[in-house]
């Protein structure tokens, strides 16, 4: 089945409904076909999205790990448990959880899971540096300092997660053969998360044959070229091939995201610049805040379905 040229992700409006239903209904009434069923996805709402599912009135395209919310949680979090994590407990129920995860998605016909794989065990640099830019010291001596000691730390800290990360992986390999979706490892906005952009396609090429692949969130890229940390464009293009998806927001510079497309300042994302790259086989979700009211999305969709040649366009057809 082709992919929608744009999903929303139910991240968006889950909180506010008791229905399943209603809560499709709401996002069909902004024009879109098809969703990323959120890990804020509560089990009540399962039978309405199941529902509309069948009913052919919806497509999922995409699932957000964890999903739906695991039963005993305290609160929806996509980082419960991490499968990159330095404690073996937490890694076995990491798998547990997202191997259940990757079984709901194929229930609801989805084609990828978008996980996050955790965070270094480091002190929180990345909010040092948001403060300082807060304060005017972007690239000062003392924020290059900081920046620096945050390399030299992760650069020690690294490997033994990302081993981690890998015994996760290979773990999971069975359930990605009997689903046949893909578990797509998310760049997420700060230092101290895994994988970076190098670790990512490292990982991706090690487990592709297994079904891994990277998911490129737009906006968290455009923090972390914010903050210094890569150059996002350059990365974009090199990992394109092992990317199953996108995420799509906006920044406020620094790294307020989430945004409704578009915010139009230097800082923002650029993006009439990523045209050709979000062409072609790939996933596409609008994730914007539960903030962002209705009418910013009513005003976004148009504006990137026109910016990415979306409007005369049919969708691509998906591939394993």
């Amino acid at each position: 089945m082709p992919f929608a040229p744009l999903a929303l992700s139910t991240r968006w409006n889950a909180g506010r409904h008791a229905s399943g239903e209603a809560m499709i209904d709401e996002i069909l009434a902004l024009g879109l076909p098809a969703v990323e069923l959120g890990y804020d996805l509560r089990p009540e709402l399962v039978p309405g999205v199941l529902a509309k599912v069948q009913s052919g009135e919806i497509r999922v395209q995409s699932v957000h790990n964890f999903c739906p919310v695991p039963v005993g949680a305290l609160r929806p979090h996509p980082e419960l448990y991490t499968p990159g994590s330095p404690d073996p407990a937490e890694r076995a129920s990491a798998v547990k959880h997202i191997a259940r995860t990757l079984r709901f998605a194929a229930e609801v016909g989805a084609s990828a899971v978008v996980c996050h794989s955790g965070n270094l065990d480091m002190p929180r640099f990345t909010y040092d540096l948001l403060d300082l830019i807060h304060r005017g010291g972007h690239y000062s001596p003392e924020y290059e300092r900081l920046k620096l000691r945050a390399q030299i730390v992760r650069d020690k800290k690294a490997p033994k997660q990302i081993d981690a990360l890998c015994d996760s992986l290979s773990a999971l390999a069975p359930v990605l053969a009997e689903t046949g979706v893909r578990l797509a490892l998310e760049n997420l906005p700060t230092w101290e998360s895994i994988p970076s952009e190098l670790e990512g396609e490292r990982i991706v090429r090690q487990f592709a044959s297994a079904g891994v692949r990277l998911w490129w969130d737009i906006g968290h890229a455009q923090i972390r070229d914010n903050l210094g940390f890569v150059n996002a464009r350059r990365w974009l293009e090199r990992l394109l091939p092992h990317i199953a998806g996108f995420h799509i927001h906006d920044v406020i510079p620094p790294g307020e995201d989430h945004q409704a497309p578009p915010i139009s300042s230097p800082g923002g994302v650029d993006f009439p610049a990523l045209a050709a790259s979000v062409s072609g086989e790939k996933i596409r979700v609008l994730e914007p805040s539960p903030r962002v009211p209705a009418d910013a999305l009513a005003r976004s969709i148009p504006y990137l379905l026109k910016t990415w040649n979306f409007e005369t366009q049919t969708p691509t057809q998906e591939t394993p």
